[in-house]
């Protein structure tokens, strides 16, 4: 940091556990990309290039090479999967992993419908070879589930193999564990924390409001995802309490 204030809650440090900052990729180029590094990428942990973005970006190996130089480690957004699985594409997708050196994958099923125990087993299997991030709940607006099935489902998918899950809610904040106006379904969260060990969640945030609400309800250290590459100054300081939004709830800690 460039100077000192007193009483300001404490951050994990990279490589965290928890805490993490998880920036949407969708689409910047290497310029841009350089640029999000020299700006926010000691507050980064990790990049998602969004959905199948990489499919039809230019300097793809650039700019993963550019992220890894800067100790960022990135991956595929779930969708990618889903497309390669629907296809019957399994092993084509797998050597695309190994072709790029992608160390983290995601397994989701956000845009298609297969049986979890299946999920779980492409879970079991990439998890063999690469750190796998899943993501529980639908893109579907209309698929609401109960708030026992989003335990069960991360539970299954924590067992199988999964480092983290990811709380559904795309990258406009209103599906998943929001209501179609971006509000949180506090109950379905509140449950969900019941069973569920908060370090082994990503929770999809992409608006301001939702940041604030985690980091209130949570902490500063609350793994946070969906999160545009321009927003991740202000949501460090929303964590350390030092924007309106959060600046009285650290006080006296």
């Amino acid at each position: 940091m460039n100077y000192h204030i007193n009483d300001l809650p404490e951050r994990t440090t990279k490589p965290r556990n928890s805490g993490i900052t998880m920036v949407m990729d969708k689409g910047l180029s290497l310029r841009q990309a350089e640029d999000f590094i020299e700006v926010a990428g000691m507050h980064t942990d990790i990049v998602k290039l969004g959905w199948a973005t990489s499919f039809v970006t230019p300097n793809l190996q650039q700019k993963l090479d550019l992220y890894r130089e800067a100790g960022l480690p990135v991956y595929f957004g779930g969708t990618l999967f889903e497309a390669f699985l629907v296809r019957g594409q399994f092993d084509d997708y797998r050597r695309i992993l190994e072709k790029y050196k992608m160390e983290h994958v995601e397994v989701s099923d956000g845009s298609i419908t297969i049986e979890h125990d299946e999920k779980c087993e492409y879970i079991r299997q990439l998890s063999k070879d690469h750190t796998v991030i899943s993501e529980v709940g639908s893109k579907d607006v209309q698929k609401i589930f109960a708030p026992y099935k989003w335990i069960k489902l991360m539970q299954a998918e924590i067992e199988a193999g999964s480092w983290k899950v990811i709380a559904e809610a795309r990258e406009s904040g209103n599906v998943g564990i929001y209501r179609d106006s971006g509000e949180v379904r506090q109950g379905l969260v509140d449950e969900i924390l019941t069973q569920i060990p908060e370090e082994t969640i990503i929770w999809e945030a992409p608006q301001k409001a939702q940041q604030v609400w985690f980091i209130k309800l949570i902490g500063a250290n609350v793994s946070l995802g969906n999160i545009a590459p321009a927003d991740v100054i202000p949501l460090e300081t929303l964590r350390l309490g030092i924007r309106s939004d959060t600046f009285d709830h650290f006080l006296g800690l």
